[in-house]
């Protein structure tokens, strides 16, 4: 009941292995590499996890990008990244005994290396209901330890007790670090009542689920009340309406983005463009289509949309439901997809799966049932085009590439790191979508340094893989442009290091201005000796 995904996939395994992600895998051989789709990207195995519990986040120290993964027991990893294949190393850093935490699916770290976890557990009271616990890991210096302390938990909320219980997993830290933002995912696959076993009679979500709440990164046991109107009174809730963004991520420009699940409709999954006070459809709108439970003359059995093979197909929880609440007066709607890949559909109509972009027609966002994960931007813009600056996001669902025998994306095989040229278009984004590496085993999240992507994988053998992308031209200088202090100029450096910066009147006699460390990206710089000699000035620049 500590869903992740697609839960009802475990009566599907042929081979099975435990999983405390409510469903079972099969058992795999050795990875095989991924394959890309771009001859300049590179891919290699860093390492295989050896904890028994599965890792289920990736995440990265900016002051020195070292990378951490944590597992769902609450262990956390340092990642020691070291030349060839399947030779980097793990070191652990805190578990339980160091936080208390043994069921965790949140983990961020800010601009000062302080980590944040989100843990979840069932109440002592009574196993209907459950709350969460976001936790902080200050470094002591002094000490050489990690200090832990409580920055929020929540009063006791209701379960469904199905595999659709999504919980409070993804966290993420606002760019000037003041601010955490959490995700809370439904209880319910698509709105429909959940008693529990007649616990909570009539109940479909709850007021602690979903949506995403911001509240303060420096909160000391600061109280989240199972009260809707409670919490928006107090500013805690930042957007409502989502199944279950489990990857929340800022892009360079500063917008947030959630990569959304479906329900288990043949409904599309959705990227969002999260703003503060939107509702963004769950569960009357999903994968920019109604959900037509809310409808008093729904037929399922007229629904062309419904794969009897899902767990909220099979337990009848689609049906002619005449109390299902009136749905909100404004709703956003998601990213629009314009292909070419990623944006396969089953048309309610027919029945028939069809490619939106070959119909030149947009999908709202991605093929039903690839559950996306893990989205990442390339936020220093040090990779080269046509990546600089773009979105990537993965899919952790398998598909069937050729048909729709699994159950999973049909005509689509996923299991794949998704390139995203997102566009921003009147008040919202549209992206270009393509595969850029493919034949990952259920990739759940990602990170990024400079022209690096990590990918955490847990299908088969827990593993950790590097993905390589070509970077921007080595450095770039721009025009230098004229101030009464001097000649101002940016230098746009495609990875950190030493560089030398000269001038010339000439182009033939140069003259070493400095040598410094840079940081990849860009970078301001006043020439001010050039007021002591005006004149022409020509720069140029390079790694000495």
């Amino acid at each position: 009941e500590k869903d992740l995904t697609k839960p009802e996939l475990h009566e599907l395994a042929e081979k099975k292995s435990p999983s405390i992600l409510g469903f079972t895998e099969e058992v795999f051989s050795r990875e095989k590499t991924p394959a890309v789709r771009d001859s300049r990207v590179q891919v290699r195995l860093l390492t295989t996890v050896a904890d028994p519990k599965h890792p289920c986040r990736i995440a990265k120290d900016p002051r020195n990008n070292t990378l951490f993964y944590l597992t769902l027991g609450g262990s956390i990893y340092r990642l020691d990244l070291l030349p060839g294949d399947n030779q980097s190393t793990s070191t652990l850093v805190a578990d339980s005994r160091d936080h208390g935490e043994t069921n965790t699916m949140g983990f961020a770290i800010d601009h000062s290396g302080t980590f944040y976890v989100v843990g979840n557990h069932v109440s002592a009271e009574s196993n209907a209901f459950t709350f969460a616990k976001i936790l902080r890991g200050s470094f002591d210096a002094a000490s050489g330890t990690r200090l832990w302390a409580t920055v929020a938990f929540t009063e006791n909320y209701a379960r469904g007790r199905t595999g659709f219980d999504h919980l409070f997993n993804g966290v993420e830290v606002s760019p000037d670090d003041q601010s955490l933002y959490l995700n809370s995912g439904s209880r319910t696959d698509h709105g429909e009542i959940a008693s529990a076993g007649g616990t909570f009679p009539n109940l479909r979500e709850d007021p602690l689920t979903a949506l995403i709440l911001r509240i303060p990164a420096n909160s000391t046991n600061l109280f989240l009340p199972r009260d809707l109107a409670a919490l928006k009174l107090s500013g805690r809730v930042f957007c409502e309406g989502l199944r279950n963004n489990y990857d929340l991520r800022f892009s360079p420009s500063g917008d947030l983005f959630g990569a959304d699940n479906g329900p288990d409709r043949n409904m599309s999954d959705e990227l969002n463009w999260l703003r503060e006070g939107k509702h963004y459809g769950f569960p009357w709108r999903m994968g920019g289509e109604d959900n037509p439970q809310q409808f008093a003359d729904y037929d399922p059995l007229q629904d062309k949309l419904l794969d009897p093979r899902f767990g909220a197909v099979k337990t009848g929880q689609y049906h002619n439901d005449r109390t299902f609440p009136k749905a909100p007066i404004s709703m956003t709607e998601p990213v629009l997809n314009r292909g070419p890949d990623a944006d396969k559909f089953r048309d309610p109509l027919d029945g028939q799966v069809k490619d939106a972009s070959d119909l030149r027609a947009p999908l709202s966002t991605f093929t039903a049932h690839r559950s996306p994960l893990g989205i990442v931007f390339d936020d220093r813009r040090v990779m080269a085009a046509p990546f600089t600056g773009d979105a990537f996001v993965l899919s952790y669902m398998a598909g069937d590439e050729s048909g729709d025998s699994a159950v999973g994306p049909f005509f689509d095989a996923s299991n794949d790191l998704l390139h995203l040229q997102l566009t921003r278009v009147g008040n919202n984004y549209e992206a270009q979508v393509y595969k850029l590496a493919t034949g990952f085993k259920n990739p759940v999240d990602s990170e990024v340094i400079d022209n690096h992507i990590y990918v955490l994988c847990i299908g088969g053998e827990y593993s950790v893989w590097e993905i390589t992308l070509p970077l921007a031209s080595a450095v770039e200088l721009s025009a230098p442009s004229w101030t009464r202090a001097g000649y101002g100029l940016v230098l746009n450096a495609g990875s950190s290091g030493i560089y030398s910066l000269q001038t010339s009147s000439n182009l033939l006699d140069w003259t070493t201005l400095w040598e410094l460390s840079i940081p990849s990206g860009a970078s301001f710089f006043l020439d001010g000796s050039a007021t002591l000699a005006p004149g022409s000035r020509f720069y140029r620049t390079s790694k000495p």
